[in-house]
């Protein structure tokens, strides 16, 4: 089986490098590697060409983009793996044998999609975990009551994105919710939860960057639950949101 692994990266320089090498030292070697850049002006590409130079199964291109959702958009059309993750810029994996283990959960079963648990942490020092966001089994009705996986951690199928499309550019924070909503409530596909940490984050992302961005990601999420049609987008939004205030506990 083969998996692309997709990073959008935008003057990157401070953190890519643990990023490129949390992906090339996996254990599990049948990788297709993306890199989707968006014209760094800083130190980034010269780290590109340097891993590129020793490792043959990195793609890339540098060019101007609408964004994060277009970077990702363009990788998922260039990727040719069965099944297709993505790694943030700022992010690695939670171990060498993460990749390993979704394959083998792929293997396993008739499934669509595999996704696990995610700890945020603090930006300069990755042993002080954050956030410790434990997943579920999926149920269909948890979707009504705010629930998602953490999509760092989602690895679905390139058939999926193929069916359901790409990231809507019409969300600037929020079109990773709207496209799990779309993929989650289809009734036809299969979901593994793996309950291992698959993605460590470093905090300060773009939706909890500052009070206007947590208001806009409010509002997307809002809009993405009633273009999905999946109740009654407050009640949703609520339970979302009151969701991760556990998660602040579990350490």
């Amino acid at each position: 089986m083969k998996v692309s692994i997709i990073t959008a990266t935008y003057n990157s320089e401070k953190t890519i490098e643990d990023c490129f090498k949390s992906v090339l030292n996996q254990s599990y070697d049948n990788i297709e590697y993306i890199i989707i850049d968006g014209a760094s002006t800083d130190g980034t590409l010269n780290i590109l060409e340097t891993f590129k130079q020793k490792h043959k199964n990195i793609i890339s291109v540098s060019e101007p983009d609408k964004g994060i959702y277009d970077a990702l958009n363009k990788g998922i059309e260039k990727a040719t793996g069965d099944v297709v993750g993505f790694l943030h810029s700022d992010d690695f994996f939670a171990s060498n044998e993460t990749i390993s283990h979704i394959v083998s959960a792929f293997n396993l079963e008739d499934i669509d999609g595999v996704y696990g648990d995610l700890h945020y942490i603090n930006a300069t020092n990755s042993e002080k975990i954050v956030r410790n966001w434990k997943s579920q089994p999926f149920l269909t009705k948890l979707l009504k009551q705010g629930w998602m996986p953490a999509h760092p951690t989602l690895f679905l199928k390139k058939a999926v994105y193929i069916k359901h499309g790409l990231f809507n550019l019409n969300f600037k924070i929020a079109a990773d919710y709207d496209l799990m909503l779309r993929i989650f409530k289809d009734v036809t596909l299969q979901f593994k939860y793996l309950p291992e940490v698959i993605t460590k984050m470093r905090v300060g992302g773009a939706s909890n960057r500052s009070l206007k961005n947590i208001w806009l990601k409010t509002r997307e999420d809002y809009m993405a639950v009633k273009g999905n049609k999946l109740g009654s987008p407050i009640l949703v939004i609520c339970s979302k949101n009151l969701s991760k205030i556990p998660q602040l506990f579990k350490k």
